[in-house]
């Protein structure tokens, strides 16, 4: 005998119950219901969401006539500026897909990203000319360059033929509003250090986006918020925060260099209610001059992440009345996706213990649908007992799409249907987590990742370099920070001065490794080193 579910029967999916989630329709509607609200300030620039809207059809209408289209990648290395934020609609509504490129890397690292992602345009800030122009030459290829003249910046040299504001003006008057028919399509391409010294491709799909989008402002209680952007947008796409402020209709003030003067003026002049960063930018705050911080007497939501916030730096948050949220992520979950969610029971504690508790990273947010502290091999959860070390494991929707051109490490970063994200923590008995240690030996410093073996693999080429190891030291102001410990050749000679300069001739600079300790390093029987003495050694240096 047959059953037939009649909940399937004739209630098929149709253009009237189903439409594919994209959080380009959040631009839409902050036009459509708040076209006067302003979208966009950037020094005397103020652009309402309607004028935004627009700008972003024309950008959208002026890579379709370049013959941009699905599939294919646009890259942007931009500042925080309405270009940048701009391109987080304008490259997806035209079907390409958004490579934001981290404005911090070499050379080297952008050549490597412009040919990996296939990228097919690049609009760059003229700020960053002396990095892209080397990146171009070394491509192997000619691509089209429009440049971002920003008047805020009036160093760096125009690379290309055209600028930004030339490029909309060539859309026209026929603007099509055209929306994805898959929610799995990419919408963007992040590229993050991993363990090698080339980077991994991170695609996102219109689905994660959306989702994160709305969870962030779940998260955060926003509503028609004011946000500053002291996070960079090419990191994790600003945490999906251009977005966000789509659905929120929010302000986004703009700031093209973090610095405490200007993060401490802006959040008085504009009543900044929102902002994110690492550990860093609120250590900077925590110890600007007290004038610097004269009249802001509005509330300041503060969203930090990264290498875990040092308690004293929360702490200081807390005694100037801010509200810090603690969340954690990583680019292949777009961002936030663990929060340390606030009880009440928690009120009445001191200040010191209240940061205590927000040093831990949570639990998961709103969209996440799985979050595991597991054994790296079985999978199986680790008692709730703040103390049995495992790995973190993601499952969700706001989970990647997988890593671009590399299936090899996709199905090892989802081996056994979870995401394994290389972190290693505790689970409490409440079950919020707690990052103990990086398994994959990641060094976070001021909000940025760094490959140790990457580092180590430059230190090796050092003439003088016998040996050398490369862990993260605590940092008071950046997190963390590279700490080497090399051994040297037989009769060879070399200072830190002389390795600092190696380093910085040959990396990022803000790869470079702050301390230097010569000397010979531990070893296991086999002659592997025994990285946990070198990180507690750097612990007490």
């Amino acid at each position: 005998m047959s059953v037939t579910n009649s909940y399937e029967q004739g209630l098929d999916k149709n253009a009237a119950n189903f439409v594919a989630l994209t959080p380009l329709t959040f631009l839409e509607r902050a036009a459509s219901v708040w076209p006067d609200r302003i979208a966009i300030i950037h020094g005397d620039i103020r652009r309402t969401w309607a004028e935004t809207f627009t700008r972003c059809r024309k950008l959208a209408a002026a890579l379709t006539k370049r013959g941009i289209g699905q599939g294919d990648t646009v890259a942007v290395m931009g500042a925080n500026t309405p270009e940048t934020f701009e391109a987080h609609f304008g490259v997806p509504l035209s079907g390409a897909v958004l490579n934001a490129i981290n404005t911090r890397l070499d050379a080297d690292a952008v050549a490597f990203i412009l040919n990996h992602a296939d990228a097919k345009i690049l609009i760059t800030d003229r700020e960053f000319s002396p990095i892209v122009k080397k990146a171009l030459a070394a491509i192997g290829r000619t691509i089209p360059v429009i440049d971002i003249d920003d008047l805020q910046f009036k160093g760096g040299e125009l690379l290309g033929e055209t600028n930004y504001e030339q490029l909309l003006a060539e859309a026209g008057d026929d603007l099509p509003w055209t929306m994805p028919t898959d929610e799995w399509q990419a919408i963007a391409l992040n590229y993050t250090s991993g363990t090698t010294g080339n980077p991994k491709g991170v695609v996102y799909h219109h689905r994660g986006a959306y989702l994160n989008a709305v969870s962030n402002a779940l998260s955060w209680q926003m509503d028609g918020p004011v946000y500053l952007w002291t996070l960079p947008m090419f990191h994790c796409n600003g945490w999906c925060f251009p977005w966000t402020m789509a659905v929120t209709a929010g302000t986004s003030v703009c700031l093209r260099h973090v610095r405490v003067e200007a993060i401490l003026a802006a959040i008085r002049d504009e009543k900044v209610t929102h902002f994110c960063g690492a550990p860093i930018v609120l250590n900077m705050i925590n110890n600007a001059p007290a004038k610097l911080k004269d009249d802001i007497n509005h509330k300041v939501k503060v969203m930090t992440a990264g290498a875990a916030p040092p308690a004293p730096v929360i702490a200081g948050m807390e005694r100037m009345g801010w509200d810090v949220t603690h969340v954690y992520g990583l680019t292949e979950c777009y961002g936030p996706t663990v929060q340390c969610v606030w009880h009440d029971k928690w009120d009445g504690l001191s200040i010191e213990e209240k940061a205590q508790i927000k040093a831990r990273q949570g639990v998961r947010g709103p969209m996440l649908e799985g979050l595991m502290v597991g054994d790296p091999l079985s999978l199986a959860p680790v008692p709730k007992d703040g103390r049995t070390v495992g790995e973190i494991f993601m499952r969700g929707n706001n989970v990647m799409k997988g890593y671009l051109k590399n299936e090899a490490a996709t199905a090892e970063a989802f081996a056994g249907g979870w995401f394994h994200t290389g972190d290693l923590a505790v689970c409490h008995a409440d079950g919020y987590i707690e990052i103990k240690d990086r398994s994959k030996d990641i060094i976070i410093s001021g909000g940025e990742n760094i490959s140790s073996i990457e580092v180590e693999d430059i230190l090796y080429a050092h003439p003088a370099v016998l040996e050398a190891a490369v862990v993260a030291r605590p940092d008071e102001k950046w997190g963390e920070t590279p700490c080497a410990f090399i051994s040297l050749k037989d009769g060879a000679e070399a200072s830190e001065a002389d390795i600092m300069a190696f380093c910085r001739e040959r990396m990022a600079h803000f790869k470079v490794p702050k301390t230097i300790v010569f000397g010979a390093l531990p070893k296991t029987s086999t002659g592997k080193v025994q990285k946990f003495q070198l990180r507690q050694q750097a612990k007490d240096l």
